[in-house]
């Protein structure tokens, strides 16, 4: 009998209590902003605790008291503490996992897009992707491989380019700030007939990359020899 008074008693003060922090919490009238809060991705408006002003729901592991509520549409319940506060979880306190804004429960597998496949599990998420990350090398008939989005397909597919090869890039001259590009005439023909002459051309094959005349050393055939003089007849 006294155990079953005691019980009582203490179930009274918990009541009186709440009562007290409600009173608190929850004044009337309402006064309540003019424009409505701005909630973060996946975190609806709703009522308070009090059934007073459109809230922003608490989401997973948020804290809540009661007036700040938490997202019911989640399957999420305040969980309270010795204080009148807790943290919003699942009804039975399992694990879960928030993604985008949305709410996974302890073992459940979804598809934040078309890409990935996850799974929720003990609070983490782990996915693995639904499109191939193959790596395509260049061959001789398909020299310039690369991925493009499909219409109507989520994964990007390969193909291959058609373009013409690059030209061979200039040669750079140690010191020069800029490439040359080698240019220069025809040698000229020999100046000799015969024998040692000279050839030039204009070039800008040097270290300063100008056009300069050039000259050097040619034998288009040797030259015959003479005839031994005849002596003299005395």
């Amino acid at each position: 009998m006294r155990l079953q008074l005691e019980k009582q008693l203490l179930l009274f003060s918990l009541l009186c209590t709440l009562s007290k922090v409600c009173a608190q919490l929850c004044q009337r009238p309402c006064y309540c902003p003019v424009a409505p809060p701005r909630c973060p991705r996946g975190a609806p408006l709703v009522l308070d605790g009090c059934g007073c002003c459109r809230i922003c729901a608490r989401r997973l592991g948020e804290p809540c008291d009661l007036r700040a509520v938490c997202d019911r549409s989640q399957g999420l319940v305040c969980h309270h503490g010795a204080a009148g506060t807790g943290t919003c979880n699942f009804e039975d306190n399992e694990e879960g996992c928030e993604v985008n804004g949305h709410v996974y429960r302890d073992g459940e597998v979804f598809q934040p897009s078309c890409k990935l496949q996850c799974r929720c599990w003990d609070g983490g998420v782990t996915c693995v992707p639904l499109c191939q990350e193959d790596v395509r090398l260049p061959t001789p008939d398909c020299p310039f491989p690369r991925r493009v989005a499909v219409p109507g397909k989520c994964c990007q597919e390969w193909v291959c380019e058609t373009r013409e090869l690059p030209q061979a890039a200039a040669p750079r001259i140690p010191g020069l700030p800029y490439p040359c590009e080698e240019w220069s005439t025809e040698w000229s023909a020999c100046s000799a007939t015969c024998g040692m002459g000279f050839s030039s051309r204009v070039s800008n094959q040097n270290r300063h990359c100008r056009l300069q005349t050039q000259t050097r050393l040619c034998v288009v055939r040797p030259c015959q020899a003479l005839p031994p003089a005849a002596p003299a007849v005395s």
